[in-house]
C-alpha cells in the first residue's frame, strides 16, 4: 500500500519503531556484560562519545539517527540518494554527519563505528548485503550490528535470524543483533502505532471488500498475490514468476 508521496504508510510506523528501538537494543549490546566494548554511546565531559553508523536513509535510518543524536552519539547515515541526503542534512541541521554510499566509505564508516544500523529497504525484495564477512576484520572488536533489514534476509552477509530471548551471537568479535519484527519488542507501543496507520484502510476494505482495491490505486499497490497469480512486480522478480496486472488479476 503506498501514499500520495509513493511512501509505504502501513509499513512507516513500524519502521519508525525498528529504527529508535534499533539504537536502544545497539547500546544495550554495546556494553561490556553483554559482550560489547563498554562504550556509552553519549560519552561524558571529557570522553568521546560512541559513534554511529546508519546504513540507509530511509524511515529506519532517519529514527535511528534521531534516537542516537538525541543521546548525543556521533552518527553518520550513509545513502546513496543525494536528494535524500540533502534533506536529512536539513532535517538535523548539521547535527549528523551524511555520506554518499560506495564501498570505500562503507569500509571508514563501518570500521570506525561502535554501533552500525542496517536500515536498508527495497519493498518486497530481499535486501542487499552491505557488509561483508571480510569487512568484520577491520571492525572493532566488541562493536554491535544491528541488522533491522533481517525479515528482508538481512543487509550483513554474517546476518541470521534471532529472536527477543536470545538476540544476540558473535562473529570474529562482532556482536550481531538480528531479531526478526524487532517492534515486538514493545508491543503497546508497536500496536498503537499501527492501529493509527491501518484503521482507515481495514474499514475500506471491510465496507467494500475487493472493490476497495479497483477503486483506490494506493490499495492496489499493496496486492501481492489474487487466485493464485502475482500482482506485484518485486515479488514476482524475486521468486522467479510471471507478474500479472493487479487490475486483470482482480477482473478474472
Amino acid at each position: 500500500v503506498t501514499d500520495d508521496r509513493g511512501g509505504l504508510p502501513l509499513l512507516a510506523p513500524m519502521s519508525e519503531v525498528a529504527g529508535r528501538l534499533s539504537i536502544q537494543a545497539g547500546a544495550t549490546a554495546l556494553q561490556k556484560a553483554n559482550g560489547g566494548r563498554g562504550v556509552l554511546l553519549g560519552g561524558v565531559p571529557g570522553v568521546l562519545p560512541g559513534k554511529v553508523t546508519v546504513l540507509g536513509g530511509g524511515v529506519v535510518g532517519l529514527h535511528a539517527a534521531r534516537m542516537a543524536a538525541g543521546l548525543g552519539a556521533d552518527v553518520t547515515i550513509i545513502d546513496r540518494s543525494i536528494p535524500r541526503l540533502r534533506q536529512l542534512d536539513d532535517i538535523f541541521g548539521g547535527r549528523v554527519h551524511t555520506r554518499y554510499s560506495t564501498v570505500e566509505a562503507l569500509e571508514e564508516e563501518c570500521f570506525s563505528a561502535d554501533i552500525v544500523v542496517g536500515a536498508v529497504l527495497i519493498p518486497g525484495a530481499a535486501a542487499p548485503k552491505l557488509v561483508s564477512r571480510e569487512m568484520l576484520s577491520g571492525m572493532k572488536k566488541g562493536s554491535v550490528l544491528v541488522d533491522v533489514a533481517i525479515d528482508q534476509g538481512g543487509c550483513f552477509e554474517t546476518s541470521h535470524a534471532t529472536t527477543h530471548a536470545e538476540p544476540t551471537y558473535e562473529v570474529d568479535g562482532v556482536i550481531h543483533y538480528c531479531v526478526a519484527n524487532m517492534p515486538g519488542a514493545v508491543p503497546v507501543t508497536s500496536a498503537q502505532a499501527l492501529n493509527n496507520a491501518t484503521l482507515h484502510y481495514g474499514l475500506q476494505l471491510a465496507d467494500k471488500g475487493l472493490k476497495a482495491i479497483l477503486d483506490d490505486h494506493h490499495l492496489r499497490n499493496g496486492l501481492n498475490v489474487h487466485k493464485g497469480k502475482i500482482t506485484n512486480r518485486a515479488v514476482a522478480e524475486a521468486l522467479g514468476y510471471e507478474m500479472a496486472e493487479p487490475k486483470t488479476a482482480l477482473a478474472a
